[in-house]
């Protein structure tokens, strides 16, 4: 992983101090909160830092793989649960005068089957990735013939058009009405949040140490070659379209395990909370911050932004007096100027992209041993 600059190290003092002011000042629930929220945006950035920061696509529609997973949890894996227990699973499935009923009497059955519960569970991030990583598959194809902002245009209106979707065809996710979804977690009763939070955490690092791998791998600098130069790539016989949609489908992969854990998380799955703010702006926020490239700087962007976000949340009610606008839009006039200021003070975000050696270090090493051996015999 790369080391820590300055600015690094000082944002590590500065996160820390914050978690300890927000325990005691909110105490552990808190602490709790800003965890998972952290955990299912460190999962989407880390999605849209390996398309743009590492391979160079200009992504713009970050919500298109977001939405897949939760309509996947949703529209789909619901109606399998439900098929398997013998609850209706049709149309009617998605109905909001009916669809609490038949999620309430699935989890009373989930409740007393935690194996049952936890195969759920891994269905749901499975079927998840996998239909996220065929919509990457199929946003590839204007990513092999459009560049720039063309590209990222053409991904945004693809995003909206499947909020739109599942807003009016009200047989996938009910429309308008949000659907429950069948809690794999209703065993652990009281503890849930908790287990739900652990267990997000650890997916989200996992796929942190998954990706650092990568970067590490012949794969990963074909990445950063066809992002750096798509001309010279080719020249020395890459593939950049097959390296693209690999990219996409990857990243697809993991936005939609970020969309099935917020389901999962919230209960619910509603088209109207996938908006491009949410799901592809503050991504992008993060990203900036963190450091393009630097899946490590999406960890430290992602943190910081959100604790800052809490503190916002929490307290706007007391800068009721004291700011001279309505405190509902200071989360958003603090987001614009962190933009604004982030790429003039820190261009390269928190914790910059480092160059990364074509061998290990240590074969770099004996390399360098055995030249000076031979060198050494011939003199």
């Amino acid at each position: 992983m790369e080391s820590l600059s300055k600015a690094g190290v000082v944002t590590l003092f500065i996160i820390i101090l914050l978690f300890a002011v927000i325990y005691l000042r909110y105490g552990v629930i808190q602490i709790y909160a800003i965890l998972i929220e952290i955990a299912i945006a460190l999962i989407v950035t880390l999605s849209l830092n390996l398309e743009t920061g590492v391979t160079g696509i200009s992504q713009f529609g970050r919500v298109i793989c977001v939405i897949a997973g939760a309509y996947m949890v949703g529209g789909i894996c619901g109606r399998i649960v439900a098929l398997i227990l013998g609850v209706p699973s049709g149309p009617e499935y998605a109905d909001f005068m009916l669809n609490y009923r038949l999620v309430t009497e699935i989890n009373e059955v989930l409740s007393r089957n935690p194996g049952l519960s936890i195969g759920v569970f891994f269905m749901y991030l499975i079927m998840a990735a996998a239909f996220g990583a065929f919509l990457g598959w199929l946003t590839s194809r204007p990513a092999i013939r459009l560049r720039g902002p063309f590209l990222g245009i053409s991904l945004l209106a693809f995003g909206d058009a499947l909020m739109y979707i599942g807003t009016n065809w009200w047989p996938l996710v009910g429309g308008t009405q949000a659907i429950h979804i069948p809690d794999p977690f209703r065993f652990l009763e009281k503890w849930r949040f908790n287990v739900l939070t652990i267990i997000s955490i650890a997916i989200a690092l996992l796929i942190l140490i998954l990706l650092e791998l990568l970067d590490k791998s012949p794969l990963g600098r074909t990445f950063r070659a066809v992002r750096d130069s798509v001309v010279t790539a080719d020249v020395y016989g890459k593939d950049w379209v097959r390296v693209r949609t690999i990219s996409l489908m990857l990243g697809g992969a993991i936005a939609a395990v970020g969309g099935a854990i917020y389901v999962i998380y919230t209960g619910t799955c509603s088209a109207f909370a996938f908006t491009r703010l949410t799901w592809t702006f503050w991504p992008w926020a993060y990203m900036m911050l963190g450091g393009s490239g630097s899946h490590v700087g999406m960890l430290f962007g992602v943190i910081l932004w959100l604790q800052i976000r809490t503190f916002i949340l929490v307290e706007r009610h007391a800068l009721a007096g004291v700011v001279p606008f309505d405190p509902i839009w200071l989360e958003y006039i603090f987001g614009g100027a962190m933009l604004m200021v982030i790429p003039i003070i820190r261009p390269y975000g928190l914790v910059p992209e480092r160059a990364k050696p074509i061998l290990p270090y240590k074969r770099l090493r004996e390399i360098r041993e055995a030249v000076k051996r031979r060198v050494g015999g011939d003199g």
